[in-house]
């Protein structure tokens, strides 16, 4: 018995390259006249997916159009499909086609000068396109006939090095080399004998390696370690194009401190994966292309955004996926009510039921708390400057709620724009959303609320669906680094409750600032440090992954210092010596009087990080005791 045949040619392309393809089909049985066909790219419509073609034969660019085994050209009807975003393409038989023969549905453009069709920029093999015919032209279409076509990736681009942040000296680490094209995607398409040089700054004389590009797109090096603390930074050069390549800084200390910096978000997705359905892909993104050391569900949590079946499937992933020391996964989803704002709720363990609003356990955040230990759930209010989500900071728990996402991939809700954000929440039209200052981050920290910050990524569900195809104003994924004595989840989960974090909008700054020793999060009293009224010793250091603009110190609000470096890092100490009595503020929760400091960093290339901040507690009476004097030394005898 004859059987229908698929092919495509090409066999195979390379992301994002225009071209023209041809989908060639020969059916087992004779086709008659009006019979209809069915052609369904299986795109979904986004910019990395495969371009829509027009139908106008007119216009020769981008086309899609049907060839019959005489040379008679078929025009095609676009229809719009099930997912309502990208269209079907229905051809019908202006004659018969007897089995055996071959119809060509072609995807680009008849004349070489024109432009073609650009496939989709992400790799994907055995990519599938569907054919449905109806041989009876009514329009009832049977099981699909499959075309495949491999996605490969494009030529040699950008070489990605990813490395860890922060070793101590003689540290054994690895390095994974990313050999990527202009979208990212791992590839092995390189000049025939093309070579890497491998160096980093102090490079012993003795180490002269050449890498070579891989078939599988990556290479790990093994067991590298500085002998000499300081800042490094890994290079590699193209001997063929000349160009070179740069890891993020890794800061080499000298003692062997357990504790490290690591990456990752707790609230976002990705434009190529839905963090739901394809929770499981999402996953292997985030650690194996994203080198993310952690990462956190956040599903919404009503049904339509996240079914049963569907959280079930993310518990069982994110169980599935988690490792320490290689990549750590949360139970996570967001909440989300017109009085209490947006939170990302986050567990610290697996197997978590969704925390729906409409079940009467969790119609408020006061009852999901009450049910819930400090220890197996934190809250992070998110996009708080909003609009459409503002929370003005009413009834913060700072028990629940350690930290507070001050960036996303929709703006910045530090301050308002003429306070100096850099990263407004705004659109561009009347669509979208604008910023509120009552939800402003400063605003509350002012009020008294003591948290550290964390950073978010793109999200396009939920209260975010809006924005995707809107005019609101789109910014970089951000990350969020958290300092933690290990890569695990109890470790991770008590560096967020000891605010031990920062935020940045994208790219892997290594940031500190201390106060009298204490580090970024702490809470410092001049009951046990009663030197702080008078002078506040402030020192710490900004390395980036581009040239450094402006560092910039904040005093309850207000920056009191800043430094315009000329290279990409900066080491900086300063006293503060204005009277703290002269510059506390008094906490609208107990009254109580206290300051507070936080760092922001800005680049050249836009990037900018935020240090959680540090306070300091005031009591009056320490400020009407002098200073402690040193006693007078005793007489020698002679």
């Amino acid at each position: 018995m004859r059987r229908s045949i698929c092919y495509v040619e090409p066999k195979s392309t390379c992301a994002g390259k225009v071209s023209t393809f041809k989908f060639v089909y020969s059916p087992s049985n004779n086709l008659h006249k009006g019979t209809r066909l069915k052609f369904d790219l299986l795109s979904r419509g986004r910019a990395i997916d495969w371009q829509i073609p027009q139908t106008n034969t007119k216009v020769k660019d981008n086309l899609i159009w049907m060839q019959l085994p005489q040379g008679t050209v078929v025009a095609a009807k676009a229809l719009q499909g099930k997912s309502k975003v990208c269209p079907q393409f229905e051809f019908v038989l202006p004659s018969e086609v007897k089995a055996g023969e071959e119809i060509t549905i072609l995807l680009g453009s008849p004349e070489p000068k024109a432009q073609g069709s650009t496939p989709q920029v992400y790799v994907q093999r055995r990519r599938p396109f569907h054919l449905y015919i109806d041989t009876k032209g009514s329009g009832d279409y049977k099981e699909p006939e499959v075309f495949t076509l491999d996605v490969k990736g494009n030529e040699l681009k950008n070489i990605r090095i990813i490395t860890p942040s922060m070793v101590s000296k003689n540290e054994r680490f690895d390095v994974i080399v990313r050999f990527e094209d202009c979208h990212g995607n791992l590839t092995a398409n390189a000049p025939e004998g093309t070579l890497i040089d491998f160096s980093y700054d102090q490079l012993r004389e003795n180490l002269n390696w050449k890498l070579f590009v891989p078939e599988t797109g990556f290479i790990n090096l093994p067991n590298l370690y500085f002998n000499e603390p300081g800042i490094y930074r890994i290079k590699l050069v193209n001997s063929h194009s000349k160009e070179a390549f740069y890891s993020s800084p890794i800061k080499c200390i000298e003692s062997d401190s357990s504790a490290s910096i690591y990456w990752g978000v707790f609230h976002g997705e990705f434009e190529r994966f839905d963090a739901a359905a394809q929770i499981e892909s999402c996953l292997r993104y985030c650690r194996d292309d994203l080198a993310y050391h952690f990462f956190a569900s956040s599903a919404f949590d009503t049904e339509e955004e996240t079914s049963n079946e569907t959280w079930k499937m993310i518990s069982l992933q994110i169980a599935e996926f988690n490792e320490e020391d290689r990549f750590v996964t949360y139970l996570g989803s967001q909440y989300e009510d017109s009085e209490e704002g947006l939170r990302q709720l986050v567990f610290s363990k697996d197997n978590k039921p969704l925390l729906r609003k409409k079940d009467a356990k969790s119609t408020s955040l006061k009852k999901i708390y009450k049910s819930h230990s400090p220890k197996e759930l934190i809250g992070i209010p998110s996009f708080t400057m909003s609009k459409k989500t503002v929370y003005d900071f009413t009834d913060f728990s700072s028990e629940y709620e350690p930290v507070v996402e001050i960036y996303n991939a929709w703006g910045s809700s530090e301050c308002t724009k003429e306070e100096g954000n850099l990263k407004p929440i705004t659109a561009h039209g009347k669509s979208g959303t604008e910023e509120d200052p009552k939800g402003s981050i400063r605003r509350a920290l002012n009020l008294g609320h003591r948290f550290g910050f964390v950073a978010g990524g793109l999200d396009d569900r939920g209260v975010f669906a809006s924005f995707y195809p809107s005019d609101q104003v789109q910014y970089t994924p951000g990350l969020t680094a958290v300092i933690s004595s290990s890569q695990s989840r109890d470790g991770i989960f008590q560096a967020l409750k000891d605010r031990r974090c920062y935020a940045t909008t994208g790219a892997r700054m290594i940031i500190n600032l201390e106060i009298a020793g204490l580090p970024m999060g702490c809470i410092l009293s001049t009951k046990t440090k009663p030197g702080l009224i008078y002078n506040r010793y402030i020192r710490g250091y900004v390395i980036g992954t581009t040239p450094l603009k402006k560092i910039e110190i904040f005093r309850n609000g207000v920056a009191v210092k800043t430094f315009t470096p000329s290279s990409d890092r900066i080491e900086f100490e300063f006293d503060e010596s204005t009277p703290l009595e002269e510059s506390t503020l008094k906490s609208s929760l107990d009254d109580s009087l206290f300051t507070y400091y936080y760092l922001r960093a800005l680049q050249e290339d836009g990037h900018i990080a935020w240090g959680s901040p540090i306070w300091i507690e005031f009591f009056q009476a320490d400020a009407n005791q002098p200073p402690a004097k040193k006693p007078a030394k005793k007489p020698l005898k002679s």
